[in-house]
């Protein structure tokens, strides 16, 4: 039986050997979460850097658009490392357990993680790489590139 929960988490090779060392040490010291991404890391895919499927998933320093169970809105945070963590608005720490539920997945994915006391599940929209400024500069003020409508689902919003 194919359960919808156990999905491929793919990793390109760099993330793979940094996210493994932070999560060990996490792990090491009973981090709960850091045992979570552990668990993740350790039933990865991994693939080269530039591996062309890469461009639809979730890896460190993209920009993924996500809804979550319990009624939260549609979010696009970028997911981070800790050290590189500066806003809770625009940001995910992989550290955390959004992060490390969302590491590693593709465009259409849904995975439990629990957090705040209850297990929520959290879906994978998009995955957008770039420098964040040119993310944020192309949302707000382009909604076409190249021809083609940027994060357009069909759907004209409230």
């Amino acid at each position: 039986m194919n359960n919808p929960f156990f999905l491929n988490v793919t990793l390109p090779a760099s993330d793979h050997r940094r996210l493994e060392q932070l999560a060990q040490a996490g792990a090491d010291q009973g981090d709960l979460d850091a045992r979570f991404l552990l668990r993740e890391i350790n039933r990865a895919e991994v693939v080269p850097d530039r591996a062309a499927r890469l461009d639809s998933i979730v890896t460190m320093g993209s920009w993924v658009t996500f809804w979550i169970t319990w009624g939260f809105p549609r979010e696009t945070r970028q997911l981070v490392y800790p050290e590189d963590y500066t806003s809770e608005r625009t940001q995910i720490p992989v550290m955390s357990p959004l992060g490390a539920a969302l590491v590693g997945l593709k465009v259409g994915s849904e995975i439990p993680f629990f957090t705040a006391g209850r297990t929520n599940v959290v879906k994978v929209e998009r995955v957008g790489r770039g420098d964040p400024n040119d993310v944020v500069r192309v949302l707000f003020s382009n909604p076409e590139v190249k021809g083609k409508k940027l994060f357009d689902d069909g759907d004209p919003g409230p």
